[in-house]
């Protein structure tokens, strides 16, 4: 019976393996298979003995085989790897690492989201002769082994939401959050929330958690896994990946295939190579700390050794994001120190307890560190020339601003707006006293006068009837400082909804010119170009670049890349997507990311992500109001690999420092807003708002489809959609933006943003 198990066992190991190679490596799959199949055909002559020494053998020979196949390796390899049903899941974690779990809100299908599993669980260490349990919240995409109800792991945004609460749940129990990253991307639905809303809500509120959180990566795609990976220990499974889109996905763009089209497999293989997506590689690169060794040809749920490894690799992990905030730097220093010497050693994790409960000082070092370490990655990844003497004319600048804003609003403000309280509450008593000392004579002479208050004919039209439109130059266009080139064109343009609405032709000289690319009879917005806003919506030479000699690179040496970007540096003029700059509307004084779809659609890569931190913390050191204007962006520059996908978590803590420090953040959306930035920095505003002609949302149409084979109604991301959502709070005319956003900057401002 037992030899029998063992033959089935290696049956299925046989099969894994290939599934893993196919077509390639047809020798080893060859011996494996015809030494198989003589132990099948002889295991029912044999004795017991020598039918134990017969598997024996072809178990040795297995392991051989594949620890050869292990050191051959590709990168789609790694990928059908951790793909396979076989591979280990969240589930097998829970059983073999933990020593007691609680699943929480779920029975396999019957759940919110049954590609989410949260659970509560501890894990037993010694403290001298006592056993101690620690509590621990687990999360994870669970893909199962063929449970199709997961949906492959790919979370709907209610299942990014179920993880998100119980992460705060982690945080008032002040106990840490384990994340287990299984996932090839978040399911790209519009719902209420949106797949982009949700992953932004998570991105946001796990930049500043006050618990340890330690992530563990297998298959990291994406947005996906950005929705639970944002933590202050980041190891990954030495055969994971971890990637801005899927290797299929990278071919089908990089080949310029239709839909419907399949990527030739030399092309995938290629891609998935070039974007560095493996263990080994995000590393090197710094965004993750460590890799946690599998087995060879990667975990299965039968590799017990392993669940003890990655067992030891979690406990190792939270203690040392414990001892790096508590208590005496110098103890800090030494006793991490100590326990890395001793790591290296074999020494057990089990038997060397650390509490991991945080003190109120503790959480704000975590934090710090936190947003430290995310601020560090990357930046070195994108090119800036800026002469060295501007750097440092830069470097005063900003010390002078920071000194010159604190003395105003730190010292002298803050008690000036103490003693204006103060003398604002006296006022207000005296006028209450006066008001009742006065208001008895006042009603006498009334009843001897017999007069009342007479309201006039203005004050009582004013207050009985609608406001009138003010139908101004300045509000509804005509005379614009800048034109589109388009309105030299001596031909007629048809509007999209004249079949609907009975639109007349449109001149292109009076279209593109005096009404500002919008339809005079139905209001349907033509795309402009973002030029007319840079001219049109702020204050004339009111405007300050910054950052100007910060240029986007191609970090990874993806063939042709260079190239690419050096002509769409030559067609637009501008360095990189994102232009920074300040600005001022009506003389309010602002700081503006500009990211314009003219560059490579308006993709975010490093120098991208971080010229938008940059404008940020200005800002912030400046007390100005922040707006990101979103001329079009098609999400994450896929050809910096994760160089790019990092760039979510990183500007959304530099919005979440921003907004904390009492910033007014606001997001205008135009043309096409789709993926990375939506799904983070940009959705995580509490003030978004949409031009006529903008569409929001995590995937287009084309990607909705591809992905999950359902057909998506028309204008499901236009921004009245969006508005339906809650994820814009408001929709503009074009032509009346500079108005609407100086309204907005005058009645939004932060609680301590003194930006007038």
């Amino acid at each position: 019976m037992e030899t029998e198990k063992k033959i089935q066992h290696l049956s299925e190991r046989l099969t894994y393996i290939r599934d893993i190679f196919g077509s390639t490596q047809k020798e080893s799959l060859s011996l494996l298979e015809s030494k198989m199949a003589d132990v099948r055909q002889q295991e029912g002559h044999l004795s017991p003995e020598k039918r134990r020494k017969l598997v024996q053998d072809l178990e040795d020979l297995f392991v051989f085989v594949e620890n050869k196949l292990e050191t051959s390796l590709t990168a789609m390899d790694k990928v059908r790897i951790v793909r396979h049903p076989q591979r280990i899941c969240l589930r097998d974690i829970l059983e073999n690492v933990y020593d007691n779990y609680t699943e929480i809100g779920s029975m396999d299908e019957h759940s919110i989201d049954p590609s989410m599993v949260i659970a509560r669980a501890y894990i037993s260490r010694r403290r001298g002769k006592k056993t101690v349990n620690q509590s621990i919240m687990v999360i994870g995409q669970e893909k199962g082994h063929g449970e199709e109800f997961r949906n492959g792991g790919s979370v709907k945004p209610w299942g990014n939401a179920k993880a998100l609460h119980y992460m705060k749940v982690a945080e008032t129990e002040n106990i840490p959050v384990h994340t287990y990253v299984f996932t090839p991307g978040s399911y790209p639905i519009e719902d209420t929330p949106g797949a982009a809303q949700q992953i932004a809500a998570n991105l946001y509120e796990m930049s500043s958690l006050q618990v340890p959180v330690v992530a563990i990566f297998s298959e990291g795609g994406s947005g996906g896994a950005e929705a639970i990976g944002l933590a202050d220990k980041r190891l990954m499974l030495s055969h994971g990946y971890y990637s801005v889109i899927s290797p299929e996905g990278a071919a089908a763009i990089e080949g310029r295939l239709r839909t419907g089209q399949r990527a030739g497999q030399e092309l995938v293989e290629a891609c998935a190579m070039r974007m560095h997506i493996t263990a080994q590689d995000n590393l090197r690169m710094g965004y993750i700390d460590r890799i946690v060794q599998e087995p060879s040809l990667g975990a299965r749920p039968h590799h017990y050794d392993f669940f003890r490894t990655l067992r030891q690799q979690v406990l190792r992990a939270t203690d040392e994001v414990v001892l790096g905030i508590r208590g005496n730097g110098l103890y800090r220093t030494i006793a991490l120190k100590s326990r890395e010497r001793r790591a290296k050693s074999g020494i057990d994790f089990e038997k060397t307890y650390v509490s991991w409960s945080l003190s109120s000082n503790a959480k704000v070092r975590l934090i710090n560190k936190r947003h430290a370490k995310f601020r560090a990655l990357s930046r070195n990844a994108a090119p800036d020339s800026t002469p060295l003497w501007e750097r440092m004319q830069t470097r005063w600048q900003e010390f002078t601003a920071e000194m010159v804003s604190h003395i105003r609003y730190h010292m002298l403000h803050k008690h000036q707006q103490k003693l204006s309280e103060i003398a604002g509450e006296i006022e207000s008593e005296w006028r209450l006293f006066f008001e009742r000392l006065v208001n008895p004579v006042r009603n006498v002479i009334a009843k001897v006068l017999g007069s009342g208050e007479q309201v006039n004919a203005d004050t009582a039209r004013q207050l009985t009837e609608l406001s009138e439109w003010n139908d101004t130059q300045e509000q509804r266009g005509g005379n614009w400082a800048w034109v589109s080139r388009r309105a030299k064109e001596d031909r007629a343009v048809t509007c999209p909804n004249a079949t609907v609405h009975g639109c007349l032709d449109i001149w292109a000289p009076d279209l593109f010119g005096e009404f500002a690319g919008v339809c005079p009879n139905c209001g349907h917005h033509f795309p402009m170009e973002h030029q007319w806003y840079l001219h049109n919506v702020f204050d004339k030479n009111s405007l300050y670049e910054f950052d100007a000699h910060m240029e986007a690179g191609n970090p990874l040496s993806m063939p042709g890349m260079d190239e690419k970007l050096a002509e769409a540096k030559r067609k637009t003029g501008m360095k990189s997507a994102c232009m920074t700059f300040e600005a001022q509307i009506n003389d309010v004084k602002m700081v503006v990311a500009m990211l314009t779809g003219a560059f490579r659609g308006g993709t975010v890569g490093a120098a991208e992500g971080e010229k938008f931190i940059r404008a940020a913390e200005r800002a912030k050191r400046k007390r100005y109001p922040f707006l990101a204007y979103v001329h079009g962006t098609a999400g994450i520059r896929i050809q910096e690999g994760t160089n790019g996908v990092i760039q979510m978590p990183r500007c959304t803590m530099a919005v979440r420092r921003y907004i904390d420090a009492g910033g007014l953040y606001m997001v205008t959306y135009d043309t096409n807003s789709y993926a990375g930035p939506v799904a983070s920095f940009l959705g995580c505003s509490p003030y978004q708002f949409g031009i006529r002609s903008a569409n929001v949302g995590f995937a287009g149409p084309g990607v909705i489809t591809e992905t999950t084979g359902v057909q998506v109604p028309p204008h499901y991301h236009n921004v009245y959609k969006a508005l339906e959502r809650g994820h814009i709070q408001g929709i503009w005319d074009r032509r009346e933006m500079r108005f609407n956003l100086h309204q907005a900057l005058m009645t939004m401002g932060g609680r301590n943003l003194y930006y007038r």
